[in-house]
């Protein structure tokens, strides 16, 4: 799969915008957008079993929306989808110094200048047994994709990159 990426499946959002608009005007990938983001994990499988190499693109609140169409499709095919989830609320926690690691409490959960999306994206992740990787602010957005392909083709599984900062 590495280097071989066929289909760019998803919705855009302001930090994967950048990206669908490049893949739109690219020659061989196909870009393949949907309605929900549970649909692009639907369609990436689907992909997958036809012999194309997809990679999914949503945020973290798709991601949420997502669970059933990727324990349903994409763990129970064994299809090794990559995808890339970019991280709505990662900015707001920072600037409320609230990490990932801190106990979901209800005051947490609650507080109005942190977005709930970012406290659950890799609770979630771990949850649904999905193995995945951070690209923060000073990270090479193309080491780390490398990377995710790399790991996806290794495991053989469904894999994610937590895009936690801008592509520009």
């Amino acid at each position: 799969m590495r280097g071989g990426i066929t289909h760019v499946v998803g919705i855009p959002d302001n930090v994967s915008g950048p990206l669908f608009d490049e893949v739109a005007l690219h020659t061989v990938i196909r870009l393949v957008t949907v309605t929900r983001e549970g649909e692009a994990f639907a369609v990436a499988s689907g992909l997958w079993l036809g012999g194309a190499s997809p990679i999914v693109v949503i945020q973290n609140t798709g991601l949420l929306e997502s669970g059933d169409a990727i324990r349903g499709t994409a763990q129970r095919m064994g299809a090794p989808v990559p995808f890339i989830v970019t991280g709505r609320g990662y900015e707001k926690m920072a600037r409320a110094s609230v990490t990932a690691d801190q106990p979901l409490t209800r005051e947490l959960l609650t507080r109005v200048d942190v977005d709930s999306a970012a406290l659950l994206t890799e609770p979630t992740l771990d949850a649904w047994g999905i193995p995945f990787s951070r690209c923060q602010s000073g990270d090479d957005p193309v080491d780390s994709i490398s990377h995710l392909l790399d790991s996806t083709e290794r495991l053989g599984v469904p894999a994610a990159l937590l895009l936690t900062r801008n592509l520009d």
